[in-house]
């Protein structure tokens, strides 16, 4: 142990343009860093202005703004003697950079730009940054005036350099440059930099933590070294979570995670690591000894080391760390997310209709393991979210002895029945709203619709009939969409008067519960209950959701939700046969959910069209369909994507987990009206078919069979 040095990163939940806010947790994690010991602290992607800023970035109000918060963050106390870089935009030579600026005792070191955009996804950084493309190259940049008058520098290095300290040398890889097949910490390591520091605006989807932490773990397992990975934190102020877990590892394993998914606005990881293991490690690769790279600008810093005496001893490393289970990502993340949206929107709780079905049973579950995470905190001392929670209730000294306590004033559920409603779904959604104990209300509807339905009648002559009673298919439509509705109308009614009626101040959010796959196929009527404020769930799929409901159940012991998760989906607007449900969602779809999931995947993780997804569903399905009934699945499913595409046009702002999601808007970017007959693809699968059966004869001849048996072989 002959060099050691404690390093920290730090997870933030910082909110597009809350300079103030933004500004305080940047300090607070400086303070913590100071007080573990730490002599460095990084922080996540552009943390000052917030990443989520979009179009805001091509304002000059945004860059100014980001400079004075810089400057009173140097200023402070707590920067005094410890290393810092933090993330803004900056605007060098009349182009704007994702920037990370580096500073030591009020004085700027280094402006090191993002060298690679991220436009996969939700991101579209190519729209507002330009790439740093001057690779190992630094230039001299001009700094504002009220910069200069605290820092006493005109001029400071901008560009692609790393940072020498008298006893180590520190580099910087910013999100995406982790990620590229020509990551930038190859050759800085192969330089002599010892510590790559990344700062990060990487957001949750289901199942990619561990890709994440496998990425930064062999970054530093080939080459030696100790990698420090930042992330942000919560919502901010888009539909993506980011999902924290900001790291530290050393020599490829990792040794110090942070909370994947926290209400604490501020959590800086540290860990104490000796210099000379880096040292060792590498000087053992005898093939990384052997090659070479360009030398990188060294900004030298040769007073300040970042080891120092210290009675610690380094961190051993983590063999029992696992990531998340995709079933507790949808119980953590998209609560989190909704914590975000409630405490910074200044509404009263959540308003949601709940049918007893498995969405919006897993909507109802996420508001609930919402507040297992509020009380949690409470409990724990965190007295900003008591203070919020006491905002939002209403009450100043009130405080959650439980999460049941608690979601009896943050959620507002509500069944609306119809005639055409059953006995079984109703009593699904008492039990279950008992349970996790929601302010609930039934209430039936049939009124208000026969009274819609009547201004039809009386001004047509008219009278529209289900199709089980001899009405058209349009007839029977347009039916089941006027309840729907009407349920979009009164709920909206009841969210605004509820907390009125309970004499309480302010109104309720409107929860969504539609899922990716229904959201795909454009099983919803438009403007019905799938228009809300937000929807946890619309980006999970169904099959996730039953997963999650079954471990939701046994966490938290919600008996309730076993018929829920066994029940056929429905969506009971058609008239019940002898008392019984008679309408089943995958019927009416003409598709399973299953099938729906891997449409989407095929779609848009694959990119298939008509003819390259009928290609692959030909080899994946072959053994249990015909060419001609896989070739009907696709045109089905394509001609359904293509007549409601335009509902995604108004889709409501949903929590984005599945990397398959139709949202258009910023994650799937494509027309909403197609040419619904799609003749050309068609046409080709038409085609694929018949070659299919071509070469079964062929073969058949070949092996003397007739053509009979070798159609079924």
């Amino acid at each position: 142990m002959g060099r050691l040095a404690t390093v920290a990163v730090s997870c933030l939940n910082q909110w597009a343009l809350d300079f103030e806010s933004n500004k305080q947790r940047i300090l607070e994690s400086i303070e913590i860093a100071k007080q573990s010991g730490a002599t460095y602290r990084s922080g996540p992607e552009l943390e000052i202005c917030g990443y989520s800023c979009e179009d805001h970035f091509l304002e000059s109000d945004t860059l100014l703004h980001s400079w004075q918060v810089l400057v009173e963050i140097m200023m402070h106390q707590s920067s005094a003697d410890i290393m810092v870089d933090v993330g803004m935009p900056i605007m060098h030579k009349n182009s704007t950079y994702n920037c990370r600026v580096v500073f030591l005792n009020k004085k700027i070191l280094l402006i090191r730009p993002k060298l690679l955009m991220c436009d996969t996804g939700n991101y579209r950084e190519s729209r507002w940054f330009t790439p740093w493309r001057k690779i190992r190259t630094v230039e001299d940049f001009f700094l504002p005036r009220i910069v200069q008058k605290y820092t006493g520098q005109t001029t400071v290095p901008f560009g692609d350099a790393v940072i020498a300290t008298a006893d180590t040398c520190i580099g910087y890889e910013i999100c995406e440059e982790l990620w590229s097949p020509n990551s930038t910490h190859i050759p800085m390591c192969l330089d002599g930099v010892e510590i790559i520091v990344n700062s990060s605006g990487s957001y949750m989807e289901l199942r990619k933590s561990s890709i994440v932490l496998d990425l930064i773990k062999s970054a530093t397992f080939k080459n030696g070294g100790c990698y420090l990975y930042s992330n942000l934190r919560g919502c901010d102020g888009q539909r993506v979570c980011f999902n924290g877990c900001s790291n530290i590892a050393l020599n490829g394993a990792l040794i110090k995670v942070g909370t994947q998914f926290s209400l604490k606005e501020v959590e800086v990881t540290y860990a104490t690591i000796d210099l000379e293991d880096i040292r060792s490690y590498r000087n053992a690769i005898k093939s990384r000894s052997s090659l070479s790279a360009k030398s990188y600008q060294r900004i030298m810093v040769s007073d300040f080391s970042l080891s120092k005496d210290t009675e610690r001893v380094p961190d051993p490393i983590l063999s029992n760390f696992k990531c998340l289970l995709p079933e507790e990502e949808i119980s953590l993340g998209p609560a989190c997310w909704l914590w975000d949206y409630l405490r910074r929107s200044k509404q009263g709780g959540y308003f949601l209709p709940l049918s007893g079905g498995v969405d919006s049973s897993s909507t109802a579950c996420i508001v609930y393991s919402m507040c297992n995470l509020i009380v949690e905190a409470c409990h724990d001392g965190d007295n900003q979210v008591l203070n919020e929670v006491r905002t939002i209730i209403g009450q100043k000294t009130y405080f959650p002895s439980s999460a049941k306590n608690l979601c009896k004033e943050l959620l507002t559920t509500c069944y609306f029945a119809t005639e055409n409603s059953s006995s079984e779904t109703k009593k699904r959604a008492i039990d279950l709203s008992s349970q996790i104990s929601s302010y609930h209300l039934s209430v039936c509807i049939d009124k208000a619709v026969s009274a819609v339905i009547s201004i039809f009648v009386g001004l047509t002559n008219k009278t529209p009939q289900f199709a089980v009673n001899g009405g058209s298919p349009r007839e029977s439509l347009a039916l089941q969409n006027v309840q729907a509705r009407l349920r979009m109308v009164l709920t909206y009614l009841f969210a605004q008067l509820m907390l009125w009626v309970r004499g309480r101040q302010g109104g309720l959010l409107v929860l969504g519960s539609s899922n990716v796959d229904e959201a795909l196929r454009g099983y919803m009527t438009k403007y019905d209950c799938s228009s809300a404020d937000v929807n946890p769930i619309g980006g999970i799929s169904k099959s996730d959701l039953k997963m999650y409901l079954k471990y939701f159940r046994n966490k938290h012991s919600l008996v309730a939700l076993d018929d829920i998760i066994n029940a056929i989906p429905t969506a009971e607007l058609e008239p019940l046969m002898s008392g019984q449900i008679s309408q089943s969602d995958e019927e009416d779809m003409g598709m399973t959910y299953n099938e729906l999931s891997i449409y989407g995947k095929l779609r848009k993780q694959n990119y298939c069209g008509p003819y390259s997804m009928f290609c692959k569903l030909l080899l994946l399905w072959g053994d249990q369909f015909t060419p001609e009934q896989i070739a009907e699945k696709v045109k089905h499913f394509f001609r359904c994507y293509a007549i409601n595409r335009h509902k995604m046009t108004v889709l409501t702002p949903s929590y984005h987990a599945e990397s398959y999601s139709p949202d258009d808007n910023r994650f799937d970017h494509r027309p909403f009206l197609y040419n619904v007959m799609w003749p050309w693809q068609f046409r080709c699968i038409d085609q694929k078919v018949e070659e299919y059966y071509n070469k079964k004869k062929d073969v058949s001849r070949y092996l003397g069979l007739d053509s009979k048996y070798a159609v079924n072989v």
